[in-house]
């Protein structure tokens, strides 16, 4: 996470706020493919702590009875105030779709039956639809901005009683909706993680495949026409200093921790930053396997490929969506088939693994744009490498997309009524077409995945194996051997 100078702000925020008691609690179950370390509520939780608060940390991940376990905690402390940080809304999967905030409003009842806590709620989720969600959980605020900075404000704000919302806070008062805008942090450029350790069971993540995640930078500045980048993290980089970067993955190394993932919205742009990193990260003996995911295939050349290969990366995702440039244009993605195709070449003449993602049925969609891209797939991307199929574009309040699905008569659901997952599909192509046609495909390409692949019910038993023999991130490196083992021992048969 990026920080202002921590230890400078922590002293500033120690005198500000008198010493409460907080609980935060991590509400992701969500373990498909793999469990995801929960980088925001550890770093809420160590900066409450810095500020001089008594905090601690309840994780849902593992816990057989989530429940039980609340209301042990909050049964053998009081504490003043209860912090729940929620990841994601829903699983993005139009075909199996899995709303994430079912059991929000009865956690936000168990805990007031038991506390009178306040309740804040937070993450990327809340982010992207704050009135939405504080009004469905019934909470009593919710943060807006980088909750390391906020949540000891907001602290401050309610120990002080004078009732004034400090920016980056939401609340609803009689009914309507208040929010306070919050200018991005000032940013020194320092690259600091919390002490992941202190707060939750960093072995049971580990034994499940899972990676550190570590991002180099905040803010977007594409416009995609489904994203929501840029309203949780800004439109304005605000970067880490590739010193700092490099520090925190050799820190982390040194501690075990050598499976790391840059989770950017973006790692290769700036396209300078991120080669700067790499430059480092190989004159520096650190020990990681390093992973990044969200490559733009616009900045994928030579240089970069050879630079990730020496600075340590076991594995890189380009997330191209289309290989249709009419598609390309309706998602106003930055690149075109062109880059997509420089990409491709570029990514064979290097040994590091590459999974190539796409997504399927967005505006401009048709049964040729499709049979364009599976051409891509077929004859552009190495064998050994993966790809990702996910059909259906989730609709979020606010974007373009939602303006297009509104213009084209394909929603007309009030924002309050999309928190539940709401999904675009061109009307140029047929659901039952689209499905049958990625099935197809999988059957017939060893190296191809699609949502259901990433659901199947005995992958976290598969995963606790893999780690068990030996195996390393990233598994999908491993998906034309996996879905041969599958099929021929009978245990999973794409249809």
């Amino acid at each position: 996470m990026l920080l202002i100078d921590h230890f400078l702000y922590y002293n500033f925020m120690l005198k500000l706020c008198i010493d409460m008691k907080v609980l935060v609690i991590n509400t992701n179950r969500h373990n498909q493919p793999f469990p995801v370390m929960p980088l925001g509520a550890c770093m809420v939780a160590e900066a409450l702590e810095h500020a001089g608060h008594r905090v601690s940390m309840l994780d849902f991940m593992f816990e057989a009875d989530p429940f039980s376990a609340l209301r042990r905690n909050l049964t053998d402390s009081h504490f003043n105030v209860v912090g729940l940080s929620i990841r994601n809304i829903d699983n993005n999967d139009m075909r199996s779709p899995e709303f994430f905030l079912e059991g929000l409003p009865d956690l936000v009842r168990n805990i007031r039956k038991i506390s009178e806590a306040k309740i804040v709620i937070g993450g990327a989720a809340v982010g992207v639809m704050p009135e939405e969600i504080l009004r469905f959980s019934g909470a009593d605020y919710a943060i807006l901005g980088d909750g390391e900075y906020v949540m000891p404000e907001l602290l401050s704000s309610i120990e002080d009683g004078d009732g004034v919302t400090p920016p980056g806070i939401a609340r609803i008062s009689d009914g309507v909706f208040h929010s306070v805008p919050r200018s991005a942090a000032a940013f020194s450029g320092t690259c600091i993680l919390p002490d992941f350790s202190r707060w939750i069971d960093v072995r049971a993540y580990l034994s499940r495949m899972s990676t550190v995640p570590l991002q180099t930078k905040l803010g977007c500045r594409y416009k995609c026409v489904y994203c929501t980048y840029r309203k949780i993290e800004g439109e304005t980089y605000r970067l880490c200093s590739p010193e700092c970067v490099v520090e925190t993955v050799h820190k982390l190394a040194s501690k075990g921790l050598k499976d790391i993932e840059f989770v950017d919205n973006v790692f290769n742009s700036p396209y300078d930053h991120a080669m700067e990193i790499c430059r480092l990260l190989k004159t520096r003996k650190h020990g990681a396997r390093l992973q990044s995911l969200e490559l733009n295939p616009t900045f994928v050349d030579d240089a970069l490929i050879d630079a990730m290969e020496g600075a340590g990366f076991v594995g890189v995702g380009i997330t191209v969506e289309s290989a249709s440039d009419n598609v390309l244009r309706s998602l106003r993605k930055s690149f075109t088939l062109q880059d997509v195709h420089n990409a491709a070449s570029v990514i064979k003449k290097y040994k590091l693994p590459c999974i190539w993602i796409f997504l399927l049925g967005g505006p401009g969609e048709s049964r040729k744009t499709v049979e364009e891209t599976f051409a891509f797939a077929e004859h552009y991307v190495r064998p050994k490498d993966a790809v990702f199929f996910n059909i259906g574009v989730r609709v979020y309040p606010g974007t373009e997309l939602d303006t297009i699905a509104r213009e084209r008569g394909l929603l007309d659901l009030p924002p309050r009524d999309m928190l539940r997952p709401v999904f675009y599909l061109s009307p140029d192509i047929e659901p039952e077409w689209l499905s049958e046609r990625v099935s197809v495909f999988l059957k017939t390409h060893m190296n191809v995945m699609d949502s259901t692949s990433l659901g199947l019910p005995f992958l976290p038993a598969l995963h606790k194996i893999g780690h068990k023999i030996g195996m390393k991130p990233p598994l999908w490196k491993h998906t034309p051997a996996i879905r041969r083992f599958l099929q021929y021992t009978g245990i999973y048969t794409y249809r």
